[in-house]
């Protein structure tokens, strides 16, 4: 399996245009909510019914697991990002079947040709066509270019560097 500087040295490789990645700054969230939003019905029952595991809590499981074998320090930021995003999508998913759908489905339209409008400027297709972790790997990207702008995770940011150019 890649490690967390293989991945984002080779996301990185197609996100070299400033415009790029600030298109993907608005456009991965609103795709992350869309599908946590998507994802939080149906709610299952566990044991008695005082708890409930939905799809988007068992991919909030797992994502976090893959987040966390790559990095502890990303890992555990991700989880907490992740963790506000499953919040805010189950609160969407309590709405009505027609807002929680709208909602969900917009975003995730809209999200989408964000991120097609960024690589329209970037000029090349996105990661995830040649590797469908680049789908995992874009919202630790974006956590990754803020803790480098914040100047934290120097290593991190010398090592990717040094791999993509």
């Amino acid at each position: 399996m890649k490690t967390l500087i293989e991945h984002l040295a080779n996301y990185a490789a197609y996100h070299r245009d400033p415009r790029n990645v600030f298109t993907h700054f608005i456009g991965i969230p609103m795709i992350v909510l869309a599908v946590t939003t998507l994802l939080a019905r149906p709610a299952m029952a566990l044991g008695d019914g005082s708890a409930y595991m939905t799809p988007a809590m068992l991919v909030y499981i797992l994502s976090c697991l893959f987040y966390l074998r790559l990095s502890l320090g990303f890992g555990v930021a991700m989880a907490a990002i992740l963790a506000a995003f499953l919040y805010g999508g189950a609160r969407i998913a309590a709405m009505t079947t027609v807002w929680w759908l709208v909602i969900g489905i917009g975003l995730f339209v809209v999200g989408w040709i964000i991120q097609f409008v960024g690589h329209y400027y970037e000029g090349r297709k996105p990661a995830f066509v040649d590797d469908l972790v680049g789908l995992l790997i874009g919202p630790l990207f974006l956590v990754a270019e803020t803790a480098f702008a914040l100047g934290l995770a120097h290593d991190t940011r010398e090592a990717m560097a040094a791999r993509t150019q």
